[in-house]
């Protein structure tokens, strides 16, 4: 049974410490911090004015800074969100923290993310874990979100996947990345990622990347903000 059209969804999520730099950072570029629904000062990149960048960044702004390990999903009939988070904490403490060698800014396709550097197999394994364990919480996909999803051009492995998970990219084709902008044009795309590689390695000096909290973003209605209702460290 799907769940109503306005029920409220939740995410599975990685996104740093707010004390961190590196949340600072991508919050002030998308405009939007998800602990608290403020709206920080942007961090516009040079060469582009405050309002197009507004604009170049209402996608992720919805989502606030995070990197996608369980997608979004309403909760399955008879599940709670506070048996959600209670398996947030039960999840925890199984999973040890993945530490690829660090973050670089990279388009991917036409839009612009942070990603990791080095190995990711431990990362990307901890990503399938995550998946596998909330998905008893998943309600099935309403047949609207089916059909936006595969306006999207998906591989035949990916549309079994979107069946089975709920979400094409995960397993083999999951991909970790922090997003910084929605779909840019072609002739904006490098001078974006080179102001936004600059910006973080002005703003973000920290100690070695590590992938070491879960949180539960969760958004009341769908035209609304996610916003971070729970989260745990990692090992």
């Amino acid at each position: 049974m799907t769940a109503p059209v306005e029920a409220p969804r939740y995410a599975i999520y990685y996104a740093p410490s707010p004390a961190s730099a590196l949340w600072r950072f991508g919050s002030a570029v998308i405009g939007y911090d998800a602990v608290d629904g403020s709206r920080p000062r942007m961090l516009v990149p040079d060469g582009f004015s405050a309002e197009d960048w507004l604009d170049m960044t209402r996608e992720p702004r919805r989502y606030g800074f995070h990197a996608t390990l369980k997608a979004p999903f309403s909760l399955a009939e008879g599940r709670s969100e506070d048996e959600l988070l209670a398996m947030l904490r039960n999840v925890a403490t199984g999973l040890a923290a993945a530490t690829p060698s660090g973050l670089a800014v990279k388009t991917i396709g036409s839009f612009t993310a942070l990603v990791p550097t080095g190995e990711t197999s431990a990362l990307d394994a901890l990503a399938f874990s995550v998946v596998r364990a909330f998905e008893p919480f998943r309600a099935p996909l309403s047949e609207a979100d089916r059909r936006r999803r595969l306006e999207s051009p998906l591989t035949p492995r990916q549309i079994e996947q979107l069946d089975r998970w709920g979400y094409p990219y995960v397993g083999e084709d999951f991909r970790f990345h922090m997003t910084l902008t929605g779909p840019l044009h072609a002739d904006v795309r490098a001078s974006v990622r080179d102001e936004l590689a600059r910006l973080h390695a002005e703003r973000v000096d920290e100690p070695p990347f590590a992938v070491d909290r879960l949180c539960v973003f969760k958004q009341e209605r769908r035209d609304g903000s996610f916003r971070i209702i729970g989260d745990v460290e990692l090992a």
